[in-house]
């Protein structure tokens, strides 16, 4: 008769739950900080909000160009704007003013 000499598990099994382990391991690591885990997706979020944001200040800038740009067009002069753009830009004063630096 033979003794039972204690329990002795089989290579295959543990090799098979080693693997399994390390591959649950490197997809949680993937899904965390890899190069479309969470922390990049935060990143990606932050960064569009900033995007937008810019956007809108963009936006803000072009319709007040384009604005101005059709006050200064041929069928529509604003004299107010046109006198304006005419100190500013050229340096023109009128006779009757005086300038003081």
């Amino acid at each position: 008769m033979r003794r039972f000499t204690g329990y002795r598990p089989a290579l295959g099994g543990i090799a098979y739950y080693t693997v399994a382990f390390a591959l649950g391991l490197y997809f949680t690591f993937a899904a965390v900080q890899g190069d479309y885990g969470l922390f990049r997706r935060a990143e990606i979020q932050a960064e569009a909000s900033d995007l937008e944001k810019r956007l809108e200040t963009l936006d803000s800038q072009v319709a007040r160009m384009e604005n101005l740009t059709r006050r200064l067009s041929d069928t529509y002069l604003d004299i107010d704007l046109l006198d304006e753009q005419a100190r500013s830009v050229l340096g023109y004063i009128r006779a009757d003013e005086i300038v003081i630096r």
